[in-house]
């Protein structure tokens, strides 16, 4: 590769890096919006939310097809090659938290003139608040290249686990006590696991930027301890 074609490759590897950091950030804004829409009964921005996920959609199909041409086109190696394959998963997870907060935002139209207790209430804020705080940080440690903070997200997403489950609890409790109907019940159970699948995405981001970073996936654990287990019975894996 010429120097003028390997400088062109690798601004074209920082450009794709600055576009995953902008669709990220687009996302990120989406969940403080779709909850206050959400708490709110906000059914114009609502839709507004439902719209913008096509943007974002559009987005992820540009950024999808960029990377291809570079792995066709470039034939990438070792860092250059986990860069660009770090960078389509991570586009994946980002696109589908917005897919998520879609969601949300549908479910704003569900429940509409429904009465939600403050403790629920609450419950959702917070964890839109982990959401959020989840994916800045998933999206710092690649920006970053900080394989520490990459790590760390699976710690800091037990918060918003736990949060999930005192909501299930609490929307379990409002049922029995009659303070709304099941479907509302229902779709109030969907949006907190949204927002836990959310953290969820984080995480696997995380997971990502350290295979960008170290070479590292929670995979490689799981085929160590496999590989490890044959060896007790005297089975040689095949390396091909």
């Amino acid at each position: 590769m010429t120097e003028e074609l390997r400088k062109t490759y690798h601004e074209e590897l920082e450009s794709v890096r600055e576009a995953i950091v902008r669709m990220a950030g687009v996302v990120g804004e989406t969940i403080p919006r779709g909850t206050e829409a959400f708490l709110s009964g906000d059914l114009a921005e609502a839709q507004r939310i439902i719209e913008d996920d096509d943007a974002i959609d559009a987005m992820s199909v540009e950024l999808e097809e960029r990377c291809y041409q570079l792995l066709a086109l470039q034939q990438p190696m070792a860092s250059d090659l986990r860069a660009i394959t770090t960078a389509l998963w991570m586009n994946a997870e980002i696109e589908r938290s917005g897919d998520l907060m879609a969601n949300i935002a549908q479910a704003t139209r569900r429940v509409y003139g429904s009465s939600i207790g403050p403790r629920i209430r609450g419950l959702i804020a917070q964890m839109s608040e982990e959401a959020a705080r989840l994916m800045r940080l998933a999206i710092d440690s690649y920006a970053e290249g900080n394989s520490g903070l990459a790590v760390a997200l699976d710690d800091i997403d037990d918060r918003l686990d736990d949060l999930h489950l005192d909501a299930i609890g609490a929307i379990f409790e409002s049922n029995r006590e009659q303070a709304f109907d099941l479907q509302v019940g229902v779709q109030l159970a969907l949006v907190c696991r949204f927002y836990e699948r959310i953290g969820d995405h984080a995480v696997n981001m995380g997971e990502r930027v350290r295979y960008m970073v170290d070479g590292w996936l929670p995979e490689h654990s799981g085929a160590l301890r496999a590989k490890a287990r044959l060896a007790e019975f005297g089975v040689v894996p095949d390396e091909t």
